[in-house]
C-alpha cells in the first residue's frame, strides 16, 4: 500500500537522486519494472546495467537518469526508507501507484503531486485517512501542503 506524508519530514531521504547516485547495484536497472519506468518517464532503453539509450543524449550510465526515474527506482528498491517524491514530476505519479500496489512503501510529498482520474489507495499518514481519488485527496491534501 501507499503511504504518504505532506510536509517536512526529518527522516525522508530530501535528495533521492544522490541517494541512487551512491546506492544503485546494477541489478536495479536491469529488473523488468524499471527498464519499464526508464523507457515510459525517460523514454530511454536499456542496454545493460551501465548503458542506456537515450533519444536525447545517447548513450548514458544510469548516473545520468532523470531525478524522477532515480527516485522511482530507489523507492521500489529501498521500500523500507522514506524518499522525497517531490523529486518527481506527475508523469512519475501511476509509477508510484503501481510500486505501492506491489509492496508496502512511504513517500514524502511537499506538494500536491496528481495521481490521475482513476481509482487508487493511499494512506495520508498526517491524518491516518485512507483516499481513493483525487477528489478525496485534494482537501486533505490542501490543508495541509502550503
Amino acid at each position: 500500500m501507499l503511504s504518504i506524508y505532506y510536509g517536512d519530514m526529518p527522516e525522508a531521504v530530501y535528495n533521492p537522486a544522490i541517494y541512487f547516485k551512491n546506492t544503485y547495484t546494477d541489478d536495479w536497472i536491469t529488473d523488468e519494472l524499471s527498464r519499464a519506468m526508464i523507457q515510459d518517464v525517460d523514454k530511454s532503453i536499456v542496454l545493460g546495467p551501465r548503458v542506456i539509450d537515450s533519444p536525447v543524449l545517447g548513450g548514458i550510465s544510469p548516473r545520468e537518469l532523470s531525478g524522477g526515474v532515480k527516485t522511482l527506482i530507489a523507492i521500489y528498491k529501498v521500500p523500507d526508507r522514506i524518499f522525497n517524491a517531490s523529486a518527481c514530476g506527475d508523469n512519475c505519479a501511476k509509477w508510484i501507484l503501481k510500486i505501492g500496489e506491489l509492496q508496502d512503501i512511504t513517500i514524502n510529498l511537499r506538494h500536491l503531486m496528481d495521481f490521475g482520474e482513476g481509482e487508487f489507495t493511499a494512506r495520508i499518514l498526517n491524518t491516518d485517512q485512507i483516499v481513493h481519488t483525487m477528489g478525496e485527496l485534494v482537501p486533505i491534501a490542501g490543508m495541509i501542503v502550503r
